[in-house]
């Protein structure tokens, strides 16, 4: 499958602003007339997380301003949510066990990614699942809740998404474009050439996508394919008559990068021909920053609506506690992001939280 790359005038509008040279400051104390120590902006440049060890963090805004909380535990074992009334206060509001893994068969092991989405009038989590025998037979799958608050209520498990073929399938997201709810989620490509790819199709019922599914991206740019071919993670932004697509590739460690596709909004969204990816990544590790693998983000608005903001997760450290699965310090941050003169999300790779 081809892609079209941008390239030229847009691209710079696209691509990240450069790193910019740090200069140390220096203070005097006024009082005692005594040059202070020079101390480099970098340091206070980390950032601290805003929910430690919770990856593929999703935060649900409702119309009324009301923020709901989602991601991974590092236990694997549970889906969890917090609720706040402001986006700072999710940091500090408390969590509660929604669902919890089975005891034998499907959706027994490997609780990943879970989302929480609202439309028909019910509330929905999406996520990963493997079996408790088999661990790694992840699929995606669905929980409903039908009551006017998601910490209330049953969450009744409608079951695995199912798509034209069964194989390792995770991170679905939805998003509805004019009229039509369409489902976004990685999934073992066919041909078994890499580990996850990127596909799209209508959604006609909670649990069921529609006939037309199609590849709008696979792991082939040599920063997408660092340790494992993957394409997964994806999160929908839909913004100056464009669909974007964020994106996260590679190995789950530092190597670890979020991508972007876009499409125009009046394109045909199941053509894979309307959908383009930058070549460059969007997001990725930063060490002086202490950001180390950044990915699998998603996307919500400042308690004013007026402002964007990019949620994600990274690590503060390069070298791994065990392996990417097992060391649990794969923290959630949030950021403010702004816009390029040509319409584009710039993530600030080279700025702090």
């Amino acid at each position: 499958m081809k892609y079209v790359l941008v390239s030229g005038a847009m691209l710079v509008g696209i691509l990240l602003s450069a790193c910019e040279d740090r200069v140390e400051k220096q203070a005097v104390d006024v009082d005692k007339g005594a040059a202070v120590t020079p101390v480099s902006s970098a340091a206070s440049d980390i950032a601290q997380p805003f929910i430690p060890q919770r990856a593929d963090p999703f935060i649900h805004r409702t119309p009324t301003g009301h923020y709901y909380f989602i991601a991974t535990a590092p236990e694997f074992d549970r889906i969890e949510l917090r609720s706040a009334n402001s986006l700072q206060g999710l940091a500090s509001a408390q969590a509660k066990v929604v669902w919890h893994k089975r005891a034998s068969g499907a959706m027994g092991a490997n609780i990943w990614a879970p989302e929480l989405h609202y439309f028909d009038n019910t509330w929905y989590i999406y996520f990963a699942a493997g079996d408790a025998e088999k661990p790694w037979l992840i699929r995606m799958y669905v929980l409903a809740n039908r009551s006017a608050d998601p910490l209330n209520g049953d969450w009744e498990e409608l079951g695995k998404v199912n798509t034209a073929r069964d194989s390792f399938a995770l991170d679905a997201t939805t998003f509805e474009h004019k009229g039509q709810r369409y489902l976004v989620w990685a999934q073992k490509d066919p041909e078994e050439k890499s580990n996850s790819a990127l596909y799209l199709a209508t959604l006609i019922s909670p649990t069921q996508v529609g006939d037309v599914e199609v590849e709008i991206s696979r792991p082939e740019l040599e920063w997408e394919v660092q340790g494992y071919k993957v394409n997964e993670g994806a999160a929908v932004l839909i913004r100056n008559n464009k669909i974007f697509i964020a994106y996260s590739a590679s190995a789950t460690d530092h190597r670890y990068a979020m991508g972007l596709l876009w499409a125009d909004a009046d394109a045909d969204l199941l053509n894979p021909a309307s959908w383009h990816k930058v070549p460059q990544p969007a997001f990725s590790t930063n060490e002086r920053l202490h950001r180390y693998g950044p990915g699998h983000n998603s996307f919500t608005l400042t308690d004013d609506g007026q402002n964007d903001i990019m949620v994600y997760h990274a690590r503060d450290y390069l070298e791994l506690q065990g392996t990417p699965l097992t060391d649990p310090n794969r923290h959630t941050y949030i950021r403010h992001f702004e816009w390029s003169n040509e319409g584009f999300p710039d993530f600030g790779q080279n700025k702090p939280d």
